[in-house]
């Protein structure tokens, strides 16, 4: 399997062809997985704003002024969140629109202009598809897409990269009712598949390097519909909240 890093120098805009940038900037091949940085996708997207705009609730300050965060961004992440979570160390756990887990909601300063943030996409799962169909149209060549962003996790330190979106595959691989090598039937063995790549992928992209794309090509995957909600850890099952 090859983890080949895409370089995109220009700084994108809100309305440019991702799949033209990328077609422009390397090769790609049937079956090839394109694993897709959020930030780029949230440019593209418009879903970048200016601080300045921002007029924050009472709520916000009340947050702001106990955990010492910008009242303007506390604004936003309750604007982009169903339910708060959890709230320390100037962390704000939140369960987005979307239904993902994550701090602050996603929304991010790094890698955008002073005074402006990127929110989260509104459905990177369409974000993902539109991209595998115009790589589709315009090469012929069946790819699967996934968007990443980088997320804390439960018990461990550091961040790794995760999938929020999700076109071609499925984001599982189920090994339930298989036999492991001693011939005894695997019942709950579900490996996340999806985001094992976007780890994968982000050992090339990492953060500063304008490698926002990168090709995982020679990973054995049925292209199918599927969403990144199958990922989704229903509430009932979730022994964190």
């Amino acid at each position: 399997m090859q983890i080949i890093p895409i370089h995109i120098d220009k700084e994108i805009e809100p309305g440019d062809d991702i799949s033209k940038l990328i077609l422009d900037s390397a090769e790609i091949h049937d079956g090839d997985i394109l694993v897709v940085a959020q930030k780029i996708i949230s440019k593209q997207e418009g879903r970048i704003v200016e601080l300045s705009s921002v007029i924050p609730s009472l709520l916000a300050e009340g947050i702001s002024s106990e955990y010492q965060k910008n009242p303007r961004i506390v604004e936003l992440i309750l604007n982009e969140s169903k339910q708060i979570i959890r709230m320390n160390n100037g962390i704000l756990i939140v369960e987005t629109k979307n239904g993902f887990i994550c701090a602050n909601a996603g929304i991010d300063e790094s890698n955008v202009k002073h005074g402006f943030v990127t929110l989260l996409p509104i459905n990177a799962d369409l974000s993902a598809e539109k991209i595998c169909n115009r790589i589709l149209k315009n090469t012929g060549n069946d790819v699967s897409v996934v968007i990443a962003d980088t997320f804390g996790r439960p018990f461990r330190m550091g961040q790794t990269n995760c999938a929020i979106g999700i076109s071609g595959m499925r984001p599982i691989l189920d090994y339930a009712g298989t036999l492991d090598s001693f011939e005894k039937t695997l019942r709950i063995t579900a490996i996340a598949v999806a985001d094992e790549i976007c780890s994968a992928a982000e050992l090339v992209m990492q953060k500063t390097t304008n490698c926002p794309v990168v090709i995982i090509r020679g990973y054995n995957f049925k292209n199918e519909k599927s969403s990144i909600h199958d990922l989704i850890r229903p509430e009932n099952e979730d022994l964190f909240r």
